[in-house]
């Protein structure tokens, strides 16, 4: 089969020939349909540190799908030929006290698929049976296939109530797109996002937030000023930029008793004012990946009662010109960048 392949160690990505994978009595093999570029997968791009430390050299990258199950282990119940699947791509050990009390999202012996090993940037892909998600037929293909990076917006958004709640969201990257509707969807009052990208905070226009806010020409307080914000600030905060100044700045804006919920991947050093968040009480929450299958269902319901995200999908390209797909993506000029594996 053909796949998208991390070769060498260096920059760049491969399209090679990989055996078809063998599936174990718990598993369902599945053909890819369709598949999504995510953030993850540029770090594996470039192959920084991060990247170095992660994934082995020769593996298939990808974790982001929608395909069609084309066989099933003799042993998996629930699932049959045909069945149109995404997956959750994180693999957990079943066997530790997170897993066992149905905290999988917690399980400290995770590997990511397309991350610690092989993943979907192929036309087949072997995921245990407890990973996958039946699509309904309603939910259009590119919205199927991005139902991971979905997943991580509404667990970040819905950890807090934000039923009539000022938010602000820093970065319009696509989590931070998705997370403007996902917020108004929730009940959310004003809903403001900031970033530094023209291209992004245009194509934020389109999920109509109360504001936004290009940082290279005002500031997020002046901007709250003019609107019916909370005097003390935003009630909830969303970093979802990975920028050290975005945090830094949200010491200020967050208002007393008020929430930072904190997706975006900061470095070590990312500083925050301590005696804001003590003497304002602000609490402070880290999010990573999905509730294991909670918040499946929780997106897939609001997409069935009228959520709408499609917006941030920019670009689709055939999976043998995925060097296209990536460079989009590279350029910063695209939201969500899908692959076709069917044409």
């Amino acid at each position: 089969m053909k796949a998208i392949v991390k070769d060498e160690p260096a920059p760049g990505l491969s399209l090679k020939e990989r055996p078809f994978p063998q599936i174990g009595d718990k598993d369902l093999l599945i053909k890819i349909q369709k598949t999504a570029i995510c953030g993850t997968d540029i770090h594996l791009y470039k192959w920084d540190e991060w990247a170095s430390n992660t994934l082995p050299v020769g593996s298939i990258i990808g974790h982001e799908f929608l395909g069609v199950v084309e066989k099933v282990g003799k042993d998996v119940k629930g699932f049959k030929e045909g069945d149109r699947v995404s997956g959750e791509g994180h693999l957990t050990c079943g066997i530790c006290r997170y897993c066992l009390t149905g905290q999988r999202v917690l399980c400290p012996n995770t590997k990511g698929v397309g991350v610690n090993g092989d993943g979907c940037f192929a036309e087949y892909l072997a995921l245990p049976a407890e990973n996958a998600f039946k699509m309904p037929d309603k939910i259009p293909d590119e919205i199927a296939t991005i139902f991971d990076p979905l997943g991580n917006v509404v667990h970040t958004a819905l950890s807090f109530d934000l039923v009539g709640k000022d938010v602000l969201i820093t970065g319009a990257g696509p989590i931070g797109l998705m997370a403007i509707a996902v917020a108004k969807h929730a009940g959310a009052c004003n809903v403001v996002i900031s970033d530094l990208n023209p291209y992004r905070l245009e194509l934020a226009k389109k999920f109509k937030p109360t504001a936004v806010v290009n940082l290279k020409q005002e500031s997020v307080a002046d901007v709250a000023k003019g609107l019916n914000i909370n005097s003390t600030g935003f009630d909830v905060c969303l970093e979802m930029s990975g920028s050290p100044q975005a945090l830094e700045s949200l010491g200020d804006l967050t208002a007393h008793g008020g929430k930072i919920v904190i997706l975006g991947l900061l470095p070590s050093y990312a500083p925050i004012n301590w005696h804001q968040v003590i003497f304002k009480m602000i609490t402070i929450k880290g999010i990573y990946g999905r509730e294991i299958f909670n918040t499946w269902f929780q997106a897939l319901h609001m997409l069935q009662s009228g959520l709408d995200v499609s917006p941030v999908i920019t670009h689709t390209f055939p999976a043998l010109e995925f060097q296209k797909g990536f460079d989009m993506m590279l350029s910063g000029n695209s939201g969500k960048v899908i692959l076709d594996w069917t044409i």
